[in-house]
């Protein structure tokens, strides 16, 4: 491969990685605005951070988790225990732990949404929220 190539690559990764962080900092950012009183109940779960083998092997012993949503909303509504929100570019996919860790989620009483989109995201609070009456 030459060096222009892994450039390329590294570069087209680093910016969907960057993408997705923007778009995630935007969303919690109008949520903390928007809904000050529960603000403290979204939260990320940081489990795409890069770690050591041996700090891995440590947050797992203490229960991480692959595939937890990246924001967990951890309020109840009318129909629902927390809304766990995955958060993707358009181009984005989710992993098979992703997929194993919502259907779990969904099971166990938890609305979950893949949003790819700032507008998908406030559109899915704002219900979920509405709903709590």
């Amino acid at each position: 491969m030459s060096d222009l190539l892994k450039i390329k690559k590294n570069t087209c990764k680093k910016t969907h990685d960057d993408e997705e962080h923007r778009l995630q900092c935007a969303c919690v950012k109008w949520f903390r605005m928007q809904y000050p009183s529960i603000s403290y109940v979204l939260f990320a779960i940081p489990n795409a951070a890069r770690r050591s083998a041996r700090n891995g092997a440590y947050m797992k012993d203490e229960g991480m988790l692959p595939g937890v949503s990246d924001l967990i909303l951890l309020k109840s509504n009318r129909h629902y225990g927390a809304l766990c929100i995955e958060m993707k570019t358009r181009s984005g996919k989710q992993s098979d732990s992703q997929k194993k860790w919502e259907q779990e989620a969904v099971k166990n009483g938890s609305k979950y949404i893949l949003c790819r989109s700032f507008e998908e995201f406030k559109d899915a609070v704002n219900e979920y929220i509405r709903d709590m009456t």
